[in-house]
């Protein structure tokens, strides 16, 4: 809860004028039930009819400041908890995208997304409700007991007997709040999980006729969050019931108290009736406090959650090398091993170099380590062990914005967002118009672009299910070489391209781009044939290493799967 401190530093000042607001509209409604006693007491007794309404309309005043008082301390405590839920929800957002994969990994997508709403969701409301009743209630709760204190300290009592038993009541509960709605976000990353995956799959889903299934694995999760949110508001909810039994005692206490004390001469109706009212504030705060104590639960848990993310360091560290450029190696593995588990390798003591300018295709079986080895070299994940160098220098000496701008990558199923195929393609960039095009033309997309009625102002669908897998998969080629980077990735992004259209993509990409490095995963031979080198990987290590036709004579494994696919015969 200490980082909600820091988020709320900036407020203060706000936050101090509304306090000062608040705090003046709640001992206008304090002084209510005190001024009707004096009228009930002392005025009317006179039979004086100005001194009758003169205190009336100081009631109406009262009445009126404490409503306008609120009012407008409600607006300012709104707009601040608008405005610092914000800040929290951008930078947590922010410190999401910043995550290392491990990092990500380990929170997982469907927990990042529900902390970013949910869990904000919570502390949101914990801090308007602490700005607009966190205030009201304590005041009206000792105002109201000093009040009733002075007037008839015996009455008082009998109000004041109740209160241990109701505090006890709410600290007992209270307390295990916390871990109860920590397993209620769980539960709930569970579930959105789920959404997201069915949603991604909706078509899989159709297509397969499995709609009953995922209803029923939808309903696991439904239930199981329900059940959670059903212990935790069970347990939580039985602090009113017990309240409102302890409130009401207190009160038939007051009233027969009160009987005895009238009787015997020392104490007035009107004092009785003020201590009802007096009283009835006193538990109405009480009731407000009881209902913050259940959001601090939920704003404690959720805030735990938030702060875990915000407080994950950045593994990103960056050291000193000056050794000199090497373009004749400028990719490097040296003896590189990582593993995600730390338990069995997924690339295991991989060596190879690339020159600048120089093609490498990665070809291999499902689960052979080929992902794998590319995020190593864009160090999404850090190596176990061995060196990674890009041009002679090891890639931690590279500052992030250095070591990204390198890079262009497309892979498989990559995303686009809902926009125009231009800013698709530039995705944020400061890339011209006439690279755009030309981008678009060495990804082989020019011809179907110039085709649509908006040509590069064509509005993409979410996730571009408005366009074929080819074309969405020629608009991220294009978008990778659209900057002109030292190196280009295509991690099988062009499985959805027929043999031509891919053909004419690796000749453009030869004489259009041939200052960069291009490396190729894929999974067909002829994406890959024309490389000068081809690595075929198996269980993260290299069984074959060479060129197409040296891999035809000495790698069986790699010869299989070129007479395989197409009995050896490609389109050039």
């Amino acid at each position: 809860m200490k980082f909600l401190l820091k988020y709320l530093e900036p407020f203060k000042g706000r936050m101090s004028v509304g306090l000062f607001i608040k705090i003046s509209g709640t001992v206008a409604e304090l002084f209510l039930p005190y001024i009707l006693t004096h009228i009930l007491d002392n005025v009317i007794t006179t039979l004086e009819v100005k001194r009758v309404v003169f205190f009336g309309i100081v009631m109406i005043l009262c009445a009126g400041t404490a409503c306008i008082c609120n009012i407008v301390a409600n607006r300012m405590a709104a707009k601040v908890s608008r405005d610092f839920s914000k800040k929290i929800r951008k930078d947590l957002f922010a410190k999401t995208l910043y995550l290392s994969s491990a990092d990500t990994d380990r929170f997982t997508i469907p927990s990042l997304e529900s902390r970013i709403t949910s869990d904000t969701y919570n502390v949101h409301m914990f801090v308007s409700m602490m700005q607009r009743m966190g205030v009201r209630a304590p005041i009206l709760l000792i105002g109201g007991l000093t009040i009733s204190f002075f007037m008839d300290p015996m009455l008082s009592l009998a109000m004041l007997a109740t209160l241990p038993f109701i505090f006890i009541t709410i600290y007992s509960i209270s307390k295990n709040g916390i871990p109860l709605y920590a397993k209620v976000q769980k539960s709930v990353d569970k579930m959105v999980r789920v959404v997201r995956e069915d949603t991604q799959g909706i078509r899989v889903i159709k297509a397969l006729s499995k709609n009953e299934y995922e209803n029923r694995r939808y309903d696991e999760v439904n239930l199981s969050l329900s059940k959670e949110e059903r212990r935790a508001g069970t347990i939580m909810g039985s602090v009113n019931p017990i309240m409102m039994l302890l409130m009401n005692l207190g009160i038939t206490g007051v009233v027969a108290l009160s009987a005895f004390t009238v009787a015997n001469g020392t104490s007035t109706p009107a004092t009785v009736i003020a201590f009802v009212q007096y009283f009835t504030l006193i538990s109405m705060a009480m009731m407000v406090i009881s209902r913050i104590f259940v959001m601090y639960t939920k704003c404690a848990a959720s805030a735990n959650r938030i702060a875990e993310v915000l407080d994950t360091p950045d593994n990103f560290y960056v050291t000193e090398d000056n050794s000199p450029a090497d373009n004749e190696n400028f990719i490097s593995f040296d003896d590189v091993s990582f593993s995600y588990l730390g338990k069995k390798n997924n690339i295991d003591k991989l060596s190879f170099t690339v020159p600048k300018g120089g093609t490498l295709g990665i070809i291999g079986a499902t689960g052979s380590g080929k992902s794998t080895l590319i995020k190593l070299l864009m160090r999404a994940y850090e190596a176990d062990s061995g060196k990674i160098k890009i041009n002679g220098k090891d890639i931690t000496s590279y500052s992030r914005e250095e070591l990204t701008s390198m890079f262009g990558v497309a892979l498989q199923n990559d995303f686009l967002y809902a926009d125009t195929i231009e800013e698709n393609i530039k995705f944020g960039r400061e890339i011209s118009e006439e690279d755009i095009k030309r981008a678009a033309k060495i990804a082989q997309a020019e011809d179907f672009i110039e085709a649509l009625p908006e040509k590069y102002n064509h509005a993409i669908a979410p996730k571009g299910t408005n366009l074929s897998g080819g074309q969405r998969q020629r608009i991220l080629i294009a978008r990778a070489v659209a900057s002109r980077p030292d190196i280009i990735i295509l991690d099988d992004s062009s499985s959805a391209l027929d043999y031509k259209t891919d053909a004419a993509l690796r000749k453009t990409l030869d004489t259009e781009l041939s200052g960069s490095t291009v490396i190729t995963v894929a999974q067909r031979v002829s994406s890959v044939k024309n490389c000068g080198r081809i690595l075929v990987l198996d269980d993260g290590k290299v069984i074959g290493d060479g060129t197409h036709e040296e891999l035809l004579e000495n790698c069986p494994e790699y010869k299989e799967i070129s007479d395989s696919q197409m009995g050896g015969a490609f389109v050039d």
